[in-house]
């Protein structure tokens, strides 16, 4: 059974959540443009926005490039600038934990601002708590994981993690196996990070691609107002 699950988990489903994130994501650009914003809440009530939003944001975009750096990087290649794998794992240790703390402070800011305001409670979507919920959920765990980590100090374990993302992204055998005595910590993480992409699409997740693609405008021609 644990073996079906883990070939489920770890082989399948990071392929649909992939998919989801995709295709979810063209066809609500493509079908539903108007609901394509973040539905800023400013407007109904200021309070602990700057704060919250500034924090949150900070720490997930931050914790989204680390993630995404450590797990495709080859060990061949950080060990040719002189980097061992426990000094990366100790370095993944640190800053993952303050950026976590920070990007956990800026989303209970923003959880608490919306639950205690009762105009934002009434204005708040069901998709707006699930969103908000879940990232709380993974990041709890993902910081619960540090406690783990500690114990492992010489990077087996970040070395198997990243063995596992490489060959999921290059479409090559062995993923599963890959994992082989990885603690359920990280198996738990890793699967809600998964479910966080498969419900980016059907929430207000997705300005997030407006986000990335704002940098667009860095190399487009300067617009010349001229008054009449």
């Amino acid at each position: 059974m644990k073996a079906h699950l883990d070939l489920f988990f770890f082989g399948v489903y990071p392929y649909i959540a992939l998919t989801v994130f995709f295709v979810g994501s063209l066809l609500r650009f493509e079908r539903e443009q108007y609901t394509w914003k973040s539905d800023s809440s400013q407007l109904l009530r200021h309070g602990s926005l700057r704060w919250g939003s500034n924090l949150f944001h900070i720490g997930i975009i931050s914790l989204f490039f680390t993630h995404l750096v450590g797990l495709l990087t080859p060990p061949w290649v950080y060990h040719a600038f002189g980097v061992t794998t426990q000094f990366k794992q100790l370095m993944a240790i640190v800053v993952g934990a303050i950026l976590g703390v920070v990007c956990l402070i800026g989303l209970l800011l923003l959880i608490h601002r919306r639950w205690v305001e009762i105009r934002l409670a009434h204005n708040s979507t069901p998709s707006d708590w699930v969103t908000l919920l879940w990232i709380l959920l993974v990041l709890v765990v993902g910081i619960a994981s540090i406690f783990t980590s500690v114990q492992h100090t010489d990077g087996a374990v970040m070395v198997q993690l990243g063995e596992w993302a490489q060959r999921i992204v290059t479409f090559r055998s062995g993923a599963v196996g890959a994992l082989e005595g990885v603690p359920g910590v990280y198996r738990l993480h890793m699967v809600l990070g998964m479910t966080l992409f498969v419900i980016f699409p059907f929430t207000r997740l997705v300005h997030v691609w407006s986000g990335f693609a704002s940098v667009t405008y860095l190399a487009r021609a300067w617009q010349i107002v001229r008054p009449r």
